[in-house]
């Protein structure tokens, strides 16, 4: 049997709570078998500090780049070139964090709208992969596909809303990203039933760290980690009557396929 090998998606290392111990987190999460991480970037600025942390292990972390929907309103048309320049770094492996927030609407929704396009364009031109954030806006995200033919795959991050929006994202060939909201008996409940009987081929697992602390670990705090990865894995283990050995390297595959590495 292969050792476990856990796969985190989406971590916002270079978020300021990790500044005063990110060596500690990263030595966790190795010790929790956590062997690949995709730090999410959220601006070109942010991008640009993703690139320092992927140069101290390149072998464990990747990066994205792109303009998360809360900055759209900087969005220019200069950040095009920008963003397809700093492409050519060879750890950048997905665009991204981009989509549409209507939840927050800390943008505008016709320039979220716009940002978004520029960025699903640029990722057809460039052969990448998307990293995709949606709240609130499902309608208007599918939209923003109806006159693409998309051709580069593409992954809903953080996936939290019910059985229909899953199987319509399915249909339309993307990806799913589950978090530790899973495991929230709460928040998590009505996903449970779709989550038990779903087909795992394009299905990966992050922590969205800091944020999303899992709700069944009791511990001092809230700010999540790469290393609580295990605790999705295994909550997607046991819906699905799987062995957490199986389901980790289903994941751990699918995550390697989805950033073609």
């Amino acid at each position: 049997m292969k050792e476990l090998s856990y796969f985190d998606i989406g971590a916002n290392l270079t978020h300021e709570s990790f500044k005063r111990d990110f060596d500690r987190v990263i030595e966790d999460a190795k010790l929790n078998k956590v062997k690949k991480i995709c730090v999410t970037s959220t601006s070109i600025e942010d991008t640009k500090n993703s690139l320092k942390l992927t140069a101290l292990d390149s072998d464990l972390f990747i990066t994205t780049c792109g303009i998360h929907p809360h900055y759209a309103d900087t969005f220019k048309t200069t950040d095009i070139k920008k963003i397809i320049d700093l492409c050519e770094q060879p750890s950048i492996k997905a665009i991204g964090e981009t989509g549409l927030d209507f939840n927050r609407n800390f943008s505008k929704k016709s320039n979220q709208i716009s940002c978004f396009l520029s960025q699903i364009e640029i990722a057809e031109q460039l052969s990448l992969p998307l990293f995709m954030h949606q709240r609130d806006a499902h309608k208007d995200f599918l939209n923003c596909f109806k006159e693409i033919d998309l051709t580069v795959k593409a992954v809903v991050h953080c996936f939290t809303e019910d059985k229909k929006k899953f199987y319509e994202y399915l249909d339309k060939g993307f990806w799913i990203g589950f978090t530790g909201w899973i495991c929230d008996p709460v928040r998590g409940k009505h996903m449970t039933d779709f989550i038990a009987n779903m087909p795992l081929e394009r299905i990966m697992i992050e922590t969205d760290s800091p944020y999303l602390l899992p709700k069944n670990l009791k511990i001092k705090g809230r700010r999540n980690e790469p290393k609580f990865i295990v605790e999705v894995a295994k909550k997607i283990a046991k819906l699905q009557n799987k062995d957490l050995e199986e389901i980790t390297q289903i994941f751990f595959e699918n995550s390697q396929k989805f950033f073609n590495l």
